[in-house]
């Protein structure tokens, strides 16, 4: 099933692969249903989780029912419990989303408060196809920008971090999660590696285009961003860290203009 799954991800492009996990994921819930772990999106619980990973596979992380990963149920606890962003209905705040991903799509479109978008340059579930390097948004358009797991494609991730900057209003704040190795001082990115298996091995998937090192946050302030670097897995205890299945010490980046 492992090296089923691998192969999947590695062959199929994302747009069709987002189609048939529609199909997939009731198959999947049936099969996995059980009392050990809980996806905290949507509260089911199941045996196990499934298996992910384009290059090295981490097992037990995918959720079946929502398909979030350790990074969706963790930003998914800190926006509940730690912000106002499910709470707040004396506003109707603009919040801007980039790739969304499945398991947010759906229940932040059902909030009546929150004037929602999302944009991509290719996935089949955005609102507005954009080049995240040349958005066709005025300035200062949003209250909050999720941008997870995109910066990492992005060859000009400075005319990138700039156009977020330039939309986002003052006083608005966005989290920009990324893939990053917390052991590495400075980010890593060489052009030259154009093969798909190499990148995969270096990069840690065959369309990124860097790995992050802990500059990324210093990256952002230079852009303007104030940052706050959550280590939000911190504030949790043991068990829920593992009923969940999250990752220890990963961190959210908070940004605010």
């Amino acid at each position: 099933m492992k090296q089923l799954f691998k192969l999947i991800l590695n062959t199929i492009p994302r747009p069709l692969l987002i189609r048939l996990s529609y199909i997939a994921k009731p198959v999947l819930v049936f099969f996995l249903k059980g009392k050990k772990y809980t996806d905290p999106i949507d509260g089911k619980q199941f045996k196990s989780f499934l298996s992910y990973g384009y290059g090295q596979q981490r097992p037990n992380v995918l959720s079946p029912s929502t398909l979030s990963l350790e990074r969706h149920r963790l930003l998914w606890l800190y926006l509940k419990r730690e912000t106002d962003f499910f709470t707040n209905t004396k506003q109707c705040r603009k919040v801007l989303h980039f790739a969304p991903e499945q398991c947010f799509l759906k229940r932040f479109k059902a909030l009546d408060h929150i004037d929602y978008t999302t944009t991509d340059l290719n996935s089949p579930i955005a609102d507005v196809k954009a080049d995240i390097c040349n958005l066709p948004f005025s300035d200062n358009s949003y209250d909050v920008i999720f941008c997870n797991h995109v910066l990492e494609h992005i060859p000009d991730d400075t005319k990138a971090m700039q156009e977020l900057y330039r939309v986002l209003k003052p006083g608005g704040f966005g989290i920009f999660q990324i893939p990053q190795d917390l052991t590495r001082e400075q980010t890593f990115e060489d052009n030259s590696i154009t093969d798909r298996k190499a990148r995969a091995e270096i990069f840690g998937q065959y369309d990124h285009v860097r790995v992050y090192g802990r500059d990324y946050f210093d990256k952002l302030r230079s852009i303007g961003f104030k940052v706050d670097e959550v280590d939000y897995t911190s504030q949790l205890s043991e068990e829920e860290i593992d009923t969940f299945r999250l990752a220890k010490g990963e961190i959210i980046p908070v940004v605010y203009k």
